[in-house]
């Protein structure tokens, strides 16, 4: 056996970014910048108000309560047709520009507006930029925006938007295919015959593609027929930057994948001293990583976890490759019996009041049993010889929503 940290450098070190691309900002959430992005325009790119109000010399109410004289109205997206004078004022929306003279602004709440003698009381002393926001305040052409290395969200692709970026250079996130291989597999909803289980891996894995953020592509169920896996296995090289395949990685008798891959491929098939997920191989086709999964249910999903997943992070621009993992206190001892592995134990928990993890073992903890990791929120992880009792502080991987 080999240890995980081993195998994990192993694959990590045979991937790499994709070349970037460029993008139109409305497609680039979730992406990579591959370049620093600078701004070429000012924001705001002028002058105007936070608040509905009016804007003022803000040394005419000095004395106020004041009453001005009203000598016109600004909208949201127009400009004044005329500049301020010393004691006057005029209605102005938010988002509008400052009229020429104007240097502040009170909210419309503090004011008496009397429209027929289009005069305007003003209840309180403001000092100058009072609810104005200056041109430039946010953004200055040359501005540093976003280094390369970001990961682009709603924020970002805003800022954007609002200095006129239509495109951006990123990493593409990867095309994956998704194969499993096994004449026991059924996935067409037909009564189950003697010796046949039904196909969850492959959904499973093409689900945790999709919130990991990755295209995934079905490549489908593979009978074990030499030809027919290779066929698949070409194509999925071809089409995808990136084939997950789950079953056939152990050493049996009828583990076709092995031969195939062997052939058209130059990979590494594995042992490694982990619990559940021992068996797992990586290598390429071409220029195409392929990762050959366990098939038991539970394994592959783990294996995707501590393999799969950091690699395509890694071809997608990411620096930040696995889940963070953070400390928890274990309400359950996490019995385990010493044979030289670290063990990935499905546990159900969550930060408590204090931000403290709590977490509890959950039932199934074989590699087969998949209902409880459906329901699991972390894997604790319990390295060989270490006796971890109730009350314990124990290292775990937080999982989904609860883990970036």
């Amino acid at each position: 056996m080999i240890t995980l940290d081993e195998a994990r450098a192993h694959v990590l070190t045979r991937v790499a970014p994709a070349p970037p691309v460029a993008v139109p900002v409305g497609e680039a959430a979730g992406l990579v910048l591959a370049s620093d992005v600078t701004s070429t325009e000012t924001v705001p790119p002028f002058a105007n108000t936070a608040m509905d109000g009016f804007a003022v010399i803000a040394s005419d109410t000095t004395d106020a309560p004041v009453t001005l004289d009203v000598v016109g109205t600004v909208a949201a997206g127009a400009a004044a047709d005329r500049p301020l004078a010393a004691g006057q004022a005029m209605r102005i929306m938010t988002g509008a520009p400052m009229p020429p003279g104007a240097d502040a602004v009170v909210m419309v709440e503090r004011t008496r507006h009397d429209e027929a003698t289009a005069t305007v009381e003003i209840e309180i002393a403001v000092p100058a930029g009072n609810h104005v926001r200056g041109a430039g305040e946010d953004v200055m052409p040359g501005d540093l925006l976003f280094p390369a290395g970001t990961v682009l969200g709603a924020g970002h692709l805003g800022v954007l938007a609002s200095v006129g970026i239509g495109t951006v250079s990123v990493i593409p996130r990867p095309v994956v295919g998704v194969v499993s291989t096994g004449d026991e597999l059924v996935d067409d909803g037909s009564p189950l015959r003697p010796g046949q289980i039904r196909d969850s891996n492959r959904l499973t894995l093409l689900t945790l593609l999709e919130e990991s953020g990755f295209d995934a592509v079905d490549l489908g169920l593979v009978r074990d027929d030499e030809s027919e896996i290779e066929r698949v296995f070409r194509r999925g090289a071809e089409q995808c930057d990136a084939v997950l395949s789950s079953g056939g990685v152990s050493m049996g008798a009828f583990d076709y994948v092995k031969v195939v891959l062997d052939r058209i491929g130059d990979m590494r098939w594995m042992q490694i001293a982990i619990k559940p997920a021992k068996p797992f191989a990586f290598g390429l086709v071409g220029a195409t990583p392929v990762f050959g999964l366990p098939g038991n249910p539970v394994s592959s999903m783990v294996s995707y976890e501590l393999f799969a997943r950091p690699a395509l992070r890694r071809m997608a621009g990411h620096t930040i490759l696995s889940r963070p993992t953070r400390s928890a206190v274990s309400h359950d001892p996490l019995g385990r019996h010493d044979d030289g592995k670290t063990h990935f134990l499905r546990v159900v928990g969550g930060p408590d009041e204090t931000g403290r993890w709590q977490i509890r073992k959950l039932g199934g903890q074989g590699s087969h049993q998949l209902t409880d990791m459906a329901g699991a929120t972390a894997l604790a992880v319990v390295p060989d010889g270490v006796e971890v009792r109730a009350g314990d502080e124990v290292e775990i991987i937080p999982l989904g929503t609860l883990g970036p």
